[in-house]
């Protein structure tokens, strides 16, 4: 069982961030095989989504970038889920979080997210269509997505 947390950047404590970075790094850098500048300066802005073992280790987690920081609309960015929690429907289960959250956070509003081009059906499923832009982001095909409620 997942716990599921929704904390904004300031009240992030340092471990929960440090180890929201340490597994961003070890899927998105080391696992995918991908060097890039994980930084970006739009963490202090976002709200994170923090999901939790039954042991308390972070598995889970990605940023609600309220509108303007990524996108005009609200989006959702740094989605990743730990190698041990896959398989089990769990990120179906976070994108319902992070819905939940952002409506109760923003109201009805459009949704945005730059998607690793493999997951769009699976971002289909949750009510994103694709915007038809589609580039590569650090030699990974992306595409734009976007929810209209």
């Amino acid at each position: 069982m997942l716990n599921w947390q929704f904390k904004h950047y300031n009240d992030l404590l340092l471990n929960e961030f440090h180890d929201i970075l340490a597994l961003r790094i070890q899927v998105f850098v080391v696992e995918q095989n991908c060097p890039y500048q994980e930084l970006d300066g739009k963490d202090k802005k976002c709200y994170h989504l923090i999901c939790r073992n039954g042991k308390g280790d972070v598995v889970g987690t990605m940023r609600i970038l309220p509108p303007g920081i990524g996108f005009e609309e609200v989006g959702l960015g740094r989605i990743v889920l730990a190698e041990s929690a896959r398989g089990e429907q769990q990120g179906h289960e976070m994108m319902k979080e992070a819905m939940t959250f952002s409506k109760e956070e923003f109201g009805d509003v459009a949704i945005k997210l730059s998607g690793q081009k493999h997951l769009e059906g699976f971002y289909n499923k949750h009510g994103f269509q694709s915007t038809e832009k589609e580039y590569l982001e650090d030699g990974i095909p992306h595409v734009e997505m976007k929810f209209t409620p």
